[in-house]
């Protein structure tokens, strides 16, 4: 996509997904209680919690595939070669 690293897309858009989810709590919260925080601010704390999504998802990523693909290999071993599950 545009020449941009796909882990780094991925990480942008795990960080709109943590923008967009911390506003709707912040809007949920002011809703059913009482406003929190004025729309600049939660905005403002928005973009922080986006920009550390977006980080964690980057720095975090390719650990949590590996780790899934060894698990997966190991459940595959666990079961023998003939394929056919054990369970």
């Amino acid at each position: 996509m545009f020449g941009v690293d796909r882990r780094v897309v991925s990480a942008l858009l795990w960080g709109a997904v943590g923008f967009m989810a911390f506003l709707v709590l912040v809007q949920g919260y002011a809703l059913f209680v009482e406003s929190l925080v004025s729309i600049t601010q939660g905005a403002f704390v928005a973009v922080i919690v986006g920009s550390g999504t977006a980080i964690g998802a980057y720095l975090l990523e390719h650990r949590v595939a590996a780790w899934s693909a060894r698990r997966v290999s190991r459940e595959t071993e666990s079961h023998g070669s003939d394929g056919k599950s054990k369970s």
